[in-house]
């Protein structure tokens, strides 16, 4: 099913909207993102045509709550992000998206209301114990957890959070176009993309990260960049970009794009985010 839904993309067989700079993949990507969710349409009845987007709006969608706060950085492509991800979601009606930053919406009885929380944030964010301990819970006991970009630069007295993210931001020396790898071309998150790529964006490197605790989708490649650039600090010139873990019995899907207003824009990148949101509420693979 993978396969011939990403080349349905891949060739432009998919309908795409454009209004006010925002792209949004409509027709085709409303019956990926349905994959991705695992979400199922009703039988309709004896003779009646059912399209495949009318089939993906008649399943109940996921909920996501997507948190901007920011007690750092705050990057200016916050806003058009949120525009874009509930764009995705509405008009695929794959998943449902509540935008906010404010943290308050971090509670055991308000996170019962969704499938999967999204970080874009930075810094020590202002959440009580029993506020991160029921953001733990609620990914442990089956639900879904999604970083982008600087959801790894949050949180570095809460190691228990760099466990759930998989790492901590350690710089980036590169801002500029590079050539990215998929190591995982099956995975919802990447099936879209091909094997190598450019784009443009702010490039992070990690620290407290290792392959043996991740999953990773997508890599730098180091012979697009200068290595002896100021800030560099991995020798092993392991520079991955996206990865996923399991936690509890939930999963975890980070990026690390997203810093660009245009990679926001890129139909690739929306791709990859969107399959990595289907998987993380519990999608194929």
């Amino acid at each position: 099913m993978w396969r011939g839904l990403t080349c349905a993309i891949t060739r432009g067989n998919c309908a795409t909207m454009r209004r006010d700079g925002r792209v949004a993949l409509v027709a085709s990507l409303a019956v990926w993102l349905c994959g991705c969710t695992g979400a199922t349409a009703p039988t309709p009845a004896a003779g009646a045509a059912t399209t495949p987007a009318q089939a993906a709006a008649a399943a109940p969608a996921p909920r996501i709550l997507y948190l901007t706060h920011s007690a750092g950085y705050r990057h200016d492509v916050l806003p058009l992000s949120a525009q874009i991800l509930q764009d995705l979601g509405r008009l695929s009606h794959a998943f449902d998206v509540t935008a906010t930053d404010d943290c308050a919406a971090i509670t055991r009885d308000n996170l019962t209301r969704f499938d999967a929380v999204v970080f874009f944030t930075s810094g020590d964010l202002p959440m009580s114990a029993d506020q991160k301990a029921a953001l733990l819970d609620f990914v442990q006991g089956g639900k879904g957890f999604v970083g982008i970009h600087s959801a790894t630069d949050t949180f570095y007295g809460w190691p228990e959070y760099g466990a759930l993210v998989g790492a901590y931001f350690d710089g980036h020396p590169w801002h500029q176009p590079v050539t990215l790898r998929v190591e995982d071309p099956s995975h919802p998150a990447t099936a879209a993309l091909s094997p190598t790529f450019q784009i443009a964006d702010e490039i992070y490197q990690f620290r407290t990260w290792s392959r043996r605790d991740v999953h990773v989708l997508l890599a730098l490649d180091p012979a697009s960049v200068d290595l002896a650039a100021a800030g560099v600090n991995r020798a092993d010139r392991d520079f991955a970009l996206a990865w996923t873990r399991t936690y509890g019995r939930g999963r975890v899907f980070y990026t690390a794009l997203g810093h660009e207003p245009a990679v926001w824009q890129d139909a690739r990148f929306q791709q990859h985010l969107a399959g990595g949101i289907g998987w993380a509420i519990g999608g194929s693979k």
